[in-house]
């Protein structure tokens, strides 16, 4: 019984969840979403609510992390069918747009926080992307034999380079959306390559000193 009790606790928070995704759009912010709206989607009475989330502020919480757990996941399994196909940043980048094709509201969400009024959810988005650099960065450094600290700068400026080519993918018809895939992949495998020439220059440099 008491199983069953959970598993419907479960199931009416994911309904809060998926109906607060829903109500995201252009025209549409969680800031300006109400408590009701969200309760009528989910087919819950207002009051019901409160049984599983303390606020609006904690659903957003909520929605952020999951969001940012659902991209780091699929970012994974892009690493793991590298070898099927041989290019780290075109199947990291078809993969990236991808997920902001499938679910433009949950990018918009994370866009809209990282520079919203509250400060508990940039600093909620913030440390979402401060995990996706660090799993970045551990891959570059396992991959590349680039130390942390050479990683993490090289991984943030691919990140960075992503996040704001998702951005703009948003509002752009199908030609231009493949036209600035193509264009973020060059733009990736420029910086990706320059920080290699510098890395194997220094070494050299090292070598040639130590020698």
């Amino acid at each position: 019984m008491a199983g069953t009790r959970a598993l419907q606790k479960e199931k009416t928070r994911q309904a809060i969840i998926q109906a607060a995704l829903a109500h995201l759009s252009a025209d549409h912010s969680f800031s300006s979403m109400s408590l009701r709206e969200v309760a009528r989607e989910a087919g819950i009475a207002p009051t019901s609510f409160y049984r599983h989330f303390d606020d609006m502020e904690a659903l957003g919480l909520t929605l952020v992390d999951e969001s940012g757990v659902t991209l780091r996941k699929l970012m994974r399994k892009a690493r793991s069918r590298i070898e099927l196909n041989g290019s780290v940043i075109q199947t990291s980048v078809d993969t990236f747009m991808e997920f902001v094709e499938k679910n433009p509201n949950i990018f918009r969400l994370l866009l809209r926080e990282r520079t919203g009024i509250s400060p508990a959810f940039r600093d909620a988005v913030a440390r979402e992307i401060q995990h996706f650099k660090e799993e970045l960065s551990d891959y570059l450094a396992q991959e590349s034999n680039y130390n942390q600290e050479q990683a993490f700068t090289i991984a943030e400026g691919l990140v960075t380079l992503v996040f704001n080519a998702g951005a703009e993918f948003l509002d752009l018809g199908p030609a231009e959306r493949e036209a600035l895939k193509e264009r973020t992949t060059m733009q990736l495998r420029y910086l990706s390559f320059g920080a290699k020439a510098m890395h194997l220059g220094k070494v050299a440099d090292g070598n040639a000193k130590a020698s």
